[in-house]
C-alpha cells in the first residue's frame, strides 16, 4: 500500500498532496450511492487512499458495504468510479432478493 492520496473531481480520480487531500475530505460528500432498504442500508464510499494492501494490482479507492439485515457487513472495493457504481448496483439488488426471499 502507498501512502498516495487521492480526490474525486466528477468521476474522475486525481492524486494529491496531504494538505489538498485534507482540505477535500473537510468537505466534499464522497457517498457514491448510499439507499436504504428497510432497515437495511447499502453505502458506497470514495475513500480517497488505497486500500489494495498487496503491491500488486490497481488501488482499491471505493467500497461498498451493507448494513444491517442478512448481508450485514458485506463488503466490496473497487478501483474506478464506474466499478463502484455497478458495485452498489449488485449490493442493492443482492439486499432486494433476500427481503423478498
Amino acid at each position: 500500500m502507498t501512502n498516495q492520496k487521492y480526490i474525486l473531481k466528477g468521476k474522475k480520480i486525481i492524486p494529491v498532496d496531504l494538505l489538498i487531500w485534507a482540505k477535500y475530505f473537510e468537505t466534499e460528500n464522497r457517498h457514491i450511492g448510499n439507499d436504504s432498504i428497510g432497515r437495511t442500508r447499502v453505502s458506497t464510499v470514495f475513500l480517497g487512499i488505497d486500500y489494495n494492501f498487496s503491491p500488486k494490482g490497481k488501488p482499491l479507492l471505493f467500497e461498498t458495504m451493507i448494513f444491517g439485515g442478512k448481508h450485514d457487513q458485506y463488503q466490496e472495493r473497487y478501483s474506478t468510479y464506474k466499478e463502484a457504481k455497478e458495485g452498489h448496483k449488485r449490493a442493492l439488488k443482492l439486499v432486494k432478493e433476500s427481503v423478498l426471499s
